[in-house]
């Protein structure tokens, strides 16, 4: 089983994401978010949707922070800019990745069956 990290490695590999220490409340939110997305952009995405879904999940948690600093009465000292900047950001996002669910490839019976046999 993989290790799990706690911070973001100083060197790139591409399932950072995925070997993130669940016990922290971000970490859980952004993965369980990520699969949602994933599922409702009808799984098995190519390399460049995932990685642009990943891109959306922490874009919005970033927003998410910030309203939360609202809620908290941090208004006088929240800069807007990137806040708006950060939902421009999403949108683009999700204008690329497609607002509407995408249906999850299924086998056909006779597939599925097959591959219950065999397995």
């Amino acid at each position: 089983m993989a290790k799990k990290m706690k911070e973001i490695p100083s060197k790139y590999a591409e399932d950072w994401v995925e070997t993130l220490d669940r016990r922290s409340a971000v970490s859980r939110a952004v993965l369980s978010r990520l699969a949602a997305l994933e599922d409702e952009l009808g799984g098995d995405l190519s390399y460049q949707r995932r990685s642009l879904a990943r891109r959306a999940v922490w874009v919005e948690a970033i927003c998410e922070l910030r309203e939360a600093e609202l809620a908290r009465g941090g208004l006088e000292q929240m800069d807007l800019g990137p806040y708006v900047q950060a939902i421009n950001a999403l949108t683009g996002l999700y204008r690329v990745l497609g607002f509407d669910r995408a249906q999850k490839k299924v086998p056909d019976l006779q597939s599925y069956i097959a591959s219950k046999a065999n397995g």
